[in-house]
């Protein structure tokens, strides 16, 4: 299986956690987090999470983000020409 965690769901732990939705959410994340790292789940990255990401201004939760990155499977960040060239060619 496949999954894209957009930048939200990537951020949701360094949310505050008093919320109970948002602890639930941030429960959920950490779950597939670890199916990712165990090789059950494939990551799908975009260049997309990489721009969002280093707009963060919190170096440590952008390292902790990136760290993900290196579990990414099948599908390589793509720069957007790259990806319509993969997806919309004639």
């Amino acid at each position: 299986m496949k999954v894209y965690l957009d930048n939200c769901c990537l951020n949701r732990p360094f949310d505050d956690q008093s919320s109970l939705i948002i602890k639930f959410e941030t429960d959920a994340k950490l779950r597939v987090q670890e199916l990712i790292k165990q090789g059950e789940i494939s990551l799908v990255w975009s260049f997309v999470l990489d721009y969002e990401n280093d707009a963060n201004p919190f170096d440590e939760i952008k390292s902790k983000i990136l760290e993900l990155n290196k579990h990414i499977a099948e599908i390589p960040a793509l720069n957007p020409i790259d990806f319509i060239r993969r997806h919309y060619h004639d």
